[in-house]
């Protein structure tokens, strides 16, 4: 069962939550998978994902890759949500850390993800703490980033996201974003 920690309503009218759970399970319109560039869905919240979702997701996946070659940080893709409550599954390729530029990396990955999900005309979305496992980002870093990402995203304009969802699964991450969101100022 997720549990909503913190609850922020953001300018321009959109509700910003920390959530304790499973992020495979959250009852939103797209999820964001913390993926790698080819799509490979082998470990951390991508494994995840793809399990509970089922083989449609990595198969819509390896066409995409197959098509159009391998996803960059600012421009996430997005497949169907296979067997998961969410209707889509926006795949967000997180930064490596040491890779270099990787706080830019990750800023794209978040605002890229709710380009996508505008795109698609969707009203609620789920993130992991993109790159802060086996990725190495440093989940304090990882918060700031995240949070400021979809602040300055929804002060550029009008947007069809009612809803954005941080989704923590062990209690040290959602510490960390629950004190980053008390300390922003945003």
């Amino acid at each position: 069962m997720n549990t909503v920690l913190k609850e922020r309503h953001l300018p321009a009218g959109q509700i910003l939550q920390i959530v304790q759970g499973d992020i495979t399970t959250e009852d939103v319109d797209a999820i964001v998978n913390a993926a790698n560039e080819h799509l490979q869905h082998g470990g951390g919240v991508a494994w995840a994902i793809s399990k509970r979702g089922g083989a449609a997701i990595q198969k819509e996946s390896n066409k995409w890759v197959r098509t159009k070659g391998p996803v960059s940080h600012a421009h996430p893709v997005w497949t169907s949500g296979g067997l998961l409550p969410a209707k889509y599954v926006i795949h967000a390729v997180g930064p490596v850390w040491g890779d270099g530029d990787e706080d830019a990396k990750l800023a794209a990955a978040v605002s890229g993800s709710l380009r996508v999900a505008d795109e698609l005309g969707l009203e609620s979305i789920a993130f992991p703490a993109i790159s802060t496992g086996i990725f190495g980002f440093p989940k304090e870093r990882a918060a700031k980033i995240m949070l400021d990402s979809i602040r300055e995203y929804f002060s550029k304009g009008l947007s069809t996201l009612k809803t954005v969802r941080l989704v923590m699964f062990d209690n040290e991450t959602t510490e960390i974003f629950l004190k980053a969101l008390e300390t922003d100022n945003g």
